[in-house]
C-alpha cells in the first residue's frame, strides 16, 4: 500500500493548484481520508476540515442530521452523496468527499458483505463509486477505501 503522501500527493497539488477546497466525510477509512490529505505539504491551502462519522450519533452531531437522515442506510451510493454534499455545504468547500462502507472482517448490518465501500464526490461536478475489494481484513480495506477514495477526488477534479 502506498503511504498517505503518496497517496494524497496528486490531487493535494491539484486543488493548490487550482486554489481549491476540500472538505471530507468518512465512516470506514476512520480518518485515513483526512490524515492522506494532511500528510501533503502546504495542505492548509486546500483542507477545510473532516470528520469521522461513524454512528447515527455523530450524524446527528457533526452533520446536523434530522432522526430521517441519520438512520438512512449507509454503504450506498446515494448516502455517501448525501454526506459529501453535506460536509461541503458545512464548511463552505469547493470539493467533499463522502465514504461509508464495511471494513471487515465481516459485513455491515445492511448486508454489505467486507470489503464494500460507497464514495462520493460533491463539488461543481458529482461522482460516485462502488469499490469490492473482495477482502476481509480490516486494516487493509481502510487503507484501500481511503486510496480509492482519494483516487475518485482526483479524477472528479482533473476532469473539471
Amino acid at each position: 500500500m502506498p503511504s498517505l503522501l503518496e497517496m494524497a500527493t496528486p490531487v493535494g497539488e491539484l486543488l493548490k493548484q487550482r486554489g481549491q477546497t476540500v472538505a471530507v466525510s468518512e465512516s470506514a477509512a476512520g480518518g485515513l481520508v483526512s490524515a492522506a490529505l494532511l500528510s501533503v505539504p502546504g495542505a492548509s491551502g486546500y483542507y477545510l476540515g473532516g470528520a469521522s462519522v461513524y454512528t447515527q450519533t455523530a450524524r446527528r452531531g457533526l452533520l446536523r442530521f434530522n432522526d430521517a437522515k441519520a438512520q438512512m442506510r449507509g454503504s450506498t451510493e446515494e448516502y455517501a452523496t448525501l454526506v459529501a454534499t453535506t460536509m461541503r455545504d458545512l464548511l463552505e468547500a469547493d470539493w467533499a468527499i463522502g465514504e461509508s462502507g464495511a471494513a471487515g472482517p465481516s459485513g455491515n448490518r445492511y448486508g454489505d458483505p467486507a470489503g464494500h465501500v460507497a464514495l462520493a464526490v460533491a463539488g461543481p461536478v458529482s461522482a460516485t463509486r462502488i469499490v469490492q475489494t473482495g477482502n476481509d481484513d480490516r486494516e487493509d480495506n481502510m487503507w484501500s477505501f481511503a486510496k480509492a477514495a482519494l483516487d475518485l477526488l482526483y479524477e472528479t477534479v482533473k476532469a473539471n
